[in-house]
């Protein structure tokens, strides 16, 4: 999956010969998953049509202020495109274009756009030769990368005019594959390896029964999915679970017991930077699995139980360089069981939360949670959904680590 999905960008397209260029960046766009709202100046229409752009993107292609519909004049507003996207690529970048940006003119619906965008600016640059060599054009390049926009390089081939040389627009698959990079680079887990468990364990009593609890997996699946959009390698090991992984390349394991979950994190657990372990594991098993199905009897049943093996109390004996992140869910005393749990597991950190509190525990969307470090210093959250909970508890690794 490219870091592209699911993000919302605002493809800016000004009046060069390059704009034909831009159905094709569309389209890549789409494709590798993102939202694309297009905006032109009014001059790039000679190049490139708004019905071919609006097909491919999906969203109305907007030019002016306002567009006239009968007697309805509907005002396009720069401020809401502008907040509306994670990113802006403004491709062509011609010099007309360059210079108003660095500039600061605002007098087409484009640069209002730009003049009002808080996200992160990707330009492309597209004129001919000497137009690209011309000092002020390399003025301006560098003026609006001391802004913080990032210049996507011109590249040299054939140009409009019959020369060659700079000035030739970066092709569409060069201008995704330079922005994909530029993202991955500014990743806080880009090459760290996330270990995580999620989902209950079932200990079987026969063929058709077993011992199990009313997790979901829903908080340790957010986790999940919270870590590869930080850019981690995801290895999930998970017990029964409906949830959905919002990025294929997560790792999943899929296990049902504790003895198998054990197994798992501990043949992944040597190479794991980070290990989150939200996985409600079964305390308890059969003694001894009946092969066959147990038929009912008038007479009561007695089911003799053993303890599984701790899997979080086992790597935490074993870690060295691993952050180790344990979850409590408790009813009672909760902040003394859930510093007691940190102290003897060997946690760096430990995430609280109460069945006592609305909202929390197993099968809601929604949970409320308290933070203690290896300190003992707790911070305490608001009830929350279990993506914003995730978002929440990474942003407390991401301070540790």
């Amino acid at each position: 999956m490219s870091i592209l999905s699911g993000k919302k960008i605002l493809l800016g397209i000004s009046g060069g010969i390059a704009a034909y260029k831009t159905a094709i960046l569309v389209r890549s766009f789409v494709k590798a998953g993102a939202e694309v709202k297009v905006v032109l100046t009014p001059a790039a229409k000679d190049f490139v049509t708004p019905l071919t752009l609006s097909t491919l993107s999906k969203n109305p292609v907007h030019s002016t202020f306002y567009d006239t519909e009968e007697e309805n004049a509907l005002w396009n507003n720069h401020v809401d495109l502008a907040l509306w996207a994670d990113s802006m690529v403004i491709a062509p970048t011609t010099a007309n274009t360059l210079s108003k940006m660095a500039n600061g003119t605002s007098n087409n619906l484009l640069l209002a756009c730009y003049l009002s965008a808080k996200c992160k600016i990707y330009f492309a640059p597209a004129m001919d030769l000497d137009m690209y060599k011309h000092p002020s054009t390399k003025t301006n390049i560098k003026k609006l990368q001391s802004f913080g926009n990032v210049l996507i390089p011109a590249a040299s081939g054939e140009l409009a005019s019959g020369l060659v040389g700079e000035g030739r627009m970066a092709e569409p698959s060069e201008i995704v594959s330079f922005i994909e990079k530029d993202m991955l680079s500014k990743l806080p887990l880009r090459e760290k390896t996330v270990l995580i468990t999620a989902g209950p364990t079932y200990e079987a009593i026969d063929p058709v029964r077993f011992i199990g609890n009313r997790s979901t997996g829903k908080m340790g699946y957010a986790i999940a999915n919270r870590a590869a959009s930080l850019g981690a390698k995801v290895i999930l090991v998970s017990g029964p679970s409906h949830e959905i992984l919002e990025y294929p390349s997560i790792q999943k394991i899929k296990v049902e017991s504790a003895e198998e979950m054990y197994k798992a994190v501990h043949e992944h657990f040597g190479n794991s930077d980070i290990v989150v372990a939200t996985a409600a594991v079964a305390d308890y098993k059969p003694a001894n699995r009946v092969t066959k199905k147990i038929k009912k009897k008038d007479a009561t049943l007695e089911i003799e139980l053993v303890p599984t093996k701790d899997i979080l109390a086992s790597i935490g004996k074993i870690k060295k360089t691993q952050f180790l992140v344990g979850f409590a869910l408790e009813t009672n005393n909760e902040l003394e069981n859930a510093k007691g749990k940190l102290k003897r597991k060997n946690l760096d950190m430990i995430v609280l939360n109460s069945l006592q509190d609305k909202g929390a525990g197993f099968a809601t969307v929604t949970n409320k949670i308290t933070i203690i470090d290896a300190s003992e210093q707790i911070s305490e959250f608001e009830l929350k959904t279990k993506k914003e909970v995730a978002k929440d508890i990474f942003d407390s690794i991401l301070r540790k680590i």
